[in-house]
């Protein structure tokens, strides 16, 4: 769908309507837009055609209608607004709202707004949320770069916040392996927020998604960010926390995870240190499982069978390879591509080796030609 035709929809003009009035989970409108439809329901919003709790809930902002400015300035950033009727819509993820009432805080998110060229809902088939302080020490950073690398090299999309601190290593961690990661914002997709993570979000959106349930030009606010951390917890198979105070934002993810029946896990720290208190705490007081690496995590949150305990690593498709071919494939980039001279001299194999090995390892699905060279398969 072009730009233009998407701020002629009037069925994507609606839905952004109704996201910009509510700003956030609630239930009544949901159920209001399943029941007559986003069209009707946004006439009703316009019109004061509504119950008492909802009129209260839409009154502020029933009067502003930007819908065509914010789909326009969405469409620009390369995004679009994913909507519980598209196909992209990841759906059984949102299953897990359906037990936990009908507050204000508890409902599924009104719509998306997305950026990013790959499928909500292919993403979040398998994937791993991880979450943490934002002042984290070497020790936490280590091993999110560790558990969150390796998850994302098997395959494992890795959700987070964006935040400093552990979100950051988790998202930088899968991005360095070629891998796939999805940021969750408490703001508008057009708002680097926090600001130093610009350049990262932009290398999210090209390899991955920027994703929030607020309209462009929304700003960060608290109740956003509690907000923004039950979509984490929902998108994901389970919860990993990596270094968090015990009255924190990391924490309060796990909380929604343990609430959306996710796996809830945690690694532990020094007991001398403030930022894996509460970590150890969750620990001792059952609310989370012990990890240490991905294929604890693996054992989890996958399915059963997937983790192979007695072994120290994840299985991955290329622990077949062996000899030069593994040599070849380790010297191709997973971005951009080299030559076949270039990966004789980074892998050390003759020229006329190195083109036997790469006719193989195409037919086994691990090298793709380019037109002047060579790259890793995803």
């Amino acid at each position: 769908m072009t730009m233009q035709q998407e701020i002629d929809d009037p069925r994507l003009l609606a839905w952004a309507y109704l996201s910009k009035v509510v700003q956030g989970p609630c239930a009544p409108l949901t159920e209001l837009i399943e029941k007559v439809g986003p069209q009707e329901a946004a006439r009703a919003v316009r019109e004061r055609d509504l119950s008492e709790y909802l009129g209260e809930r839409t009154v502020a902002r029933a009067h502003v209608d930007s819908a065509v400015e914010d789909l326009r300035a969405l469409s620009e950033m390369g995004g679009r607004l994913v909507t519980p009727d598209d196909d992209e819509w990841p759906r059984w993820r949102m299953l897990a709202f359906d037990g936990l009432g009908h507050s204000r805080a508890d409902g599924p998110p009104l719509a998306l707004w997305v950026v990013g060229s790959r499928s909500l809902g292919e993403l979040t088939e398998r994937s791993i949320s991880v979450v943490g302080t934002r002042a984290a020490s070497g020790y936490g950073e280590h091993v999110t770069a560790e558990i969150a690398g390796d998850l994302a090299l098997d395959g494992w999309t890795i959700v987070s916040g964006a935040a400093f601190g552990i979100d950051g290593a988790a998202h930088r961690a899968a991005l360095g392996v070629g891998g796939l990661t999805i940021a969750v914002l408490a703001c508008g997709v057009d708002r680097a927020y926090p600001a130093g993570h610009a350049r990262l979000l932009r290398q999210i959106s090209q390899n991955g998604l920027v994703v929030s349930e607020y309209p462009p030009g929304t700003t960060p606010a608290k109740h956003r960010f509690l907000a923004r951390n039950r979509l984490v917890a929902a998108l994901s198979d389970g919860v990993v926390v990596v270094e968090a105070g015990w009255r924190s934002g990391a924490r309060n993810t796990a909380t929604w995870g343990r609430r959306m029946s996710r796996p809830v896990m945690a690694v532990p720290g020094p007991v001398t240190s403030a930022s894996s208190a509460g970590c150890n705490r969750m620990i001792r007081e059952g609310e989370a499982r012990l990890v240490a690496r991905a294929v604890d995590v693996v054992e989890e949150a996958g399915p059963i069978g997937l983790a192979d305990t007695e072994d120290d690593t994840v299985a991955r498709d290329t622990d077949s390879l062996d000899g030069n071919a593994l040599l070849v494939h380790e010297a191709l980039p997973t971005r951009g591509f080299r030559s076949v001279p270039e990966v004789s001299v980074e892998s050390g194999v003759p020229i006329a080796i190195v083109r036997s090995m790469l006719a193989q390892l195409e037919l086994d699905g691990f090298a793709v030609p380019c037109q002047d060279g060579w790259m890793r398969s995803r």
